[in-house]
């Protein structure tokens, strides 16, 4: 069988980079004896009942309605240009005003400035009916522009009203897992979403480089840190027109909720997304962990291997389980996806867990669908609470002098910490001058319990930083 050749998926813009050992890179019924009383009404809530008032007047008034909105929180107004309409308008619970013009030639309007949208300068920025002033209000930060723009598009000026804005209108965007962007040479993918930004494969961009959207329309952001070879890892900073979100696009109209960043051990299932392979994810078994792959730029050390194929652009895509637990970023293959997946396909991935916690060092985390942040009540029930924060492989102590007691009893204890990493908790008993672990919760999570009964001692909690960098919130109970 011929000898597979490994590559960095990268879609160039002139078509499809694949170089000899490259990384890949680059969404009830009850009886009773007598009849009881019916139920009142339910009282309309006041938005419900201004909204019933408008419809049922808009309905009656016809071509005599001319608006309605509500001022002071609860007072419906209603406009008309039918003085003799005031007594249908107050007997519906609405205070009358006698207007101009009706609803329906403001909107005639405000159509004909639609259709010369085109041709609206850029220093116009919206326009609407604003029933309250009887007008369609034009927004502009110049207001000859706008009243030439009035002109050409044939409105009546008397219909119109200026209204003076320094506001640039944007377009906002989603950061999404497994979508498209582009540098200026490369289609990579995106991993995960992170506070300001998002993760991608290192070899896809260098510090600086600036990206755009999948259409290349867009501009993106930057790329503020970038590694390979080595590792393979990199994470763009985005501009404010684009908003992280905790979603990986499953290509098939839905989306994968990103939870939290818990190690999934080998033979586990996860999935990849890619925006080359963009009609579905694949997923397969975690095959190796720790692997070192030698690219023909240069060995990566530490990565992911698993059954999953991949093509050229997948780079820098996200890899997770189906319970929404970011896993690696894609880096290279020696495989393809254009035939559909066999047990010969082979991906590497770069995991999430080393960049996440450069990241913490500037106060940035993995969106997720909480937020991220631990829950400040998540251990509400215990007598004590007290906060910390733990640097990767560091340990903390709670109290930090420990407490004594003279009762035998339960020694309760519950941490929280930040998605993305796994924090431990232990309990220890002082003996002599020894401290002496008696009881410990070592899930791969960042949330842990301990429930211990024990004699009368003296006892402190070791939170321990098993992977990751971040605050945690930590709360206990003595006997």
């Amino acid at each position: 069988m011929a000898r597979k050749q490994l590559v960095l998926g990268i879609v160039a813009a002139s078509g499809l980079v694949v170089a000899p050992v490259t990384p890949a890179s680059a969404g009830s019924y009850t009886t009773a004896s007598h009849r009881a009383a019916p139920a009142a009404a339910p009282v309309p809530k006041p938005v419900e009942r201004a909204a019933g008032v408008q419809k049922q007047l808009k309905m009656t008034l016809g071509s005599k309605f001319g608006g309605a909105w509500v001022e002071h929180g609860s007072t419906v107004v209603v406009a008309t240009t039918d003085a003799a309409s005031a007594a249908k308008i107050r007997a519906a619970g609405a205070t009358p005003k006698l207007v101009t013009y009706d609803a329906r030639t403001l909107g005639s309007a405000q159509a004909e400035l639609d259709r010369h949208a085109r041709s609206a300068p850029k220093t116009v920025t919206s326009w609407y009916v604003d029933a309250a002033t009887n007008r369609v209000v034009v927004q502009a930060s110049s207001t000859a522009a706008a009243r030439r723009f009035v002109k050409a598009s044939g409105v009546d000026a008397a219909k119109v009203r200026y209204a003076r804005s320094t506001a640039r209108p944007r377009l906002v965007y989603d950061i999404v897992g497994g979508e498209r962007y582009w540098t200026t040479k490369y289609g990579c993918s995106v991993a995960f979403s992170v506070t300001g930004g998002f993760i991608t494969a290192g070899h896809c961009g260098e510090v600086g480089e600036q990206t755009t959207s999948a259409d290349q329309q867009t501009s993106q952001g930057t790329f503020g840190g970038s590694s390979f070879p080595g590792d393979d890892y990199a994470w763009v900073d985005v501009t404010n027109q684009w908003t992280p979100t905790p979603k990986v696009n499953k290509h098939d109209g839905t989306y994968q909720t990103i939870n939290g960043a818990v190690e999934a051990p080998v033979g586990a299932t996860v999935c990849r997304s890619g925006g080359t392979t963009d009609t579905q994810i694949w997923c397969g078994p975690i095959q190796q962990r720790d692997v070192t792959v030698n690219y023909q730029e240069g060995a990566v050390h530490g990565l992911i291997q698993a059954n999953i194929c991949a093509d050229p652009g997948d780079s820098g895509g996200a890899l997770f389980t189906r319970e929404g637990q970011a896993q690696g970023i894609t880096s290279g293959t020696s495989g393809s996806c254009s035939n559909g997946q066999d047990s010969s396909d082979t991906t590497y991935f770069q995991p999430v867990a080393e960049v996440l916690q450069i990241l913490a060092r500037d106060g940035r985390q993995l969106v997720t669908e909480d937020g991220g942040n631990p829950d400040p009540g998540a251990c509400g029930d215990e007598e004590t609470k007290l906060t910390g924060t733990l640097a990767s492989g560091a340990s903390g102590y709670q109290p930090a002098d420990g407490y004594t007691t003279t009762a035998t009893g339960a020694h309760t204890a519950c941490l929280d910490g930040p998605d993305g990493v796994d924090f431990d908790v232990y309990l220890q008993k002082l003996n002599g001058g020894t401290w002496q672990t008696v009881a410990q919760s070592i899930s791969p999570t960042p949330d842990e319990t301990i429930n211990y009964t024990g004699g009368p001692g003296t006892y402190r909690y070791r939170v321990h930083a098993y992977t990751g960098t971040g605050e945690y919130h930590f709360g206990f109970s003595r006997p």
